[in-house]
């Protein structure tokens, strides 16, 4: 018998709903895909050429965040090895480009789903991007076939390196005599490409498809299909699945969005201990899903920013719901000296300000006073468990102790 511990009570509490959580999560590939077959079906009269080891066309796949794009693509990849599950004639690669977006690592990764001889493996650092790509290249003509490499994320990459690995990546051909690779790049820019050199951008995007958001009924579609596998759908309230969709539709019509709702809404049924997913529990995880991404902005943003942010807070908490850029800015200078941080200008201060407003921390409206001149109105629009998170920060420990200066002036 297993001795108690600080999990017992939580374990004992726990109603199990989910049979299969992992079907929820939005990298699981099912057998089929709704509303993809459409996509699925003209990616494959592109890339089947590969399984008689003639070269396709390279592929820019474009479309938002949650339309399917990773799924389809990885789908593609589990039929293509069922087709040629020798590796014979042609192989898959995939790399994300999210996680792995330097020149080197994207090499590094190729090459090491390509190369299974442990003695020939590129090591993880050390070597020069045309060293890589030598050995790369004479590895891959020894192996006679067509590589399928599927770059996702692909202008994450690009933002923070340059086209520097799509001119490797597009010129491999010219150097290889027996094998053919073919790139098959993933992203939601559709202006990716119109900063690439026109070379790279024709040889890269020779063939272009684009995936339409999914609407309200399809994403009901998909949650359905995805719920009878993952759990009994007599545990979920009629209108859940239709909330689910109908909120992810608001959101440009992810998918990725959805499923996440009714996996963390069934998650916070478990944990209340209740026998059913209702409406509230979506709501529930509406606002946890919500909350959880502002965290991560928060957790992003520069020393300079969560000053000002702390700024706004602090201003906030001396009864000011409604302050200008002067307001914020001398509050500013105040918490600069009690951290001993750098001040930055009042217009640099300004142009912050103006971030947080762009990623919805703060609201600011600009207000004019005609002739005298105009400013910002500036509120906080920061749930409160966000501002705990702030405040908890390690660089404003010793703010706690002061109190602001009294705002005695405004701007114009």
């Amino acid at each position: 018998m297993t001795e108690p511990n600080v999990f017992t009570q939580y374990i004992q509490k726990r109603n199990v709903i989910v049979k299969n959580k992992k079907i929820l999560q939005s990298s699981y590939i099912p057998d089929k895909l709704p509303h993809r077959t459409d996509k699925i079906n003209e990616i494959v009269e592109i890339i089947a050429p590969s399984l008689s080891k003639d070269k396709p066309s390279n592929i820019l796949i474009i479309g938002k965040t949650g339309t399917g794009k990773t799924a389809v693509m990885n789908y593609i990849g589990k039929e293509l090895k069922k087709a040629d599950p020798n590796r014979e004639n042609c192989a898959f690669i995939y790399v994300n480009c999210e996680v792995v977006d330097t020149p080197y690592g994207i090499l590094y990764n190729i090459a090491n789903q390509i190369i299974t001889d442990p003695s020939k493996r590129i090591p993880f650092t050390g070597w020069s991007l045309d060293k890589i790509f030598a050995e790369l290249t004479a590895y891959i003509d020894t192996e006679d076939k067509i590589f399928i490499v599927v770059l996702d994320e692909i202008d994450r990459s690009f933002q923070k390196n340059g086209d520097d690995i799509f001119y490797y990546l597009t010129t491999i051909n010219e150097v290889l005599n027996s094998s053919r690779v073919s790139i098959i790049g993933i992203t939601n820019n559709a202006k990716f490409t119109e900063f690439l050199s026109p070379k790279i951008k024709s040889r890269l995007g020779e063939e272009k498809i684009i995936f339409p958001p999914y609407n309200v009924n399809q994403l009901q579609d998909i949650l359905y299909e995805r719920a009878i596998e993952a759990f009994d759908t007599e545990l979920l309230d009629d209108d859940v699945i239709p909330y689910c969709a109908a909120l992810s539709a608001q959101e440009m019509g992810d998918a990725r969005r959805a499923l996440d709702l009714l996996r963390i809404s069934a998650d916070i049924a478990e944990r209340n201990g209740d026998n059913r997913v209702t409406a509230a529990h979506v709501k529930s995880a509406k606002n946890k899903i919500e909350l959880d991404a502002v965290s991560e902005v928060i957790k992003t943003l520069t020393v300079q920013s969560k000053t000002v942010l702390m700024s706004v807070i602090k201003n906030t908490e001396e009864g000011m719901d409604v302050m200008t850029t002067g307001d914020v800015f001398t509050t500013y200078k105040w918490i600069c000296e009690v951290i001993g941080q750098s001040t930055l200008t009042q217009r640099r201060v300004a142009g912050l300000i103006s971030e947080l407003d762009m990623l919805g921390i703060v609201h600011a409206r600009v207000k004019s006073f005609g002739r005298a001149g105009r400013t910002k109105e500036i509120e906080l629009n920061t749930p409160k468990e966000i501002v705990g998170m702030v405040k908890s920060d390690e660089i404003f420990k010793d703010l706690e102790s002061y109190r602001p200066p009294k705002q005695t002036t405004l701007d114009f």
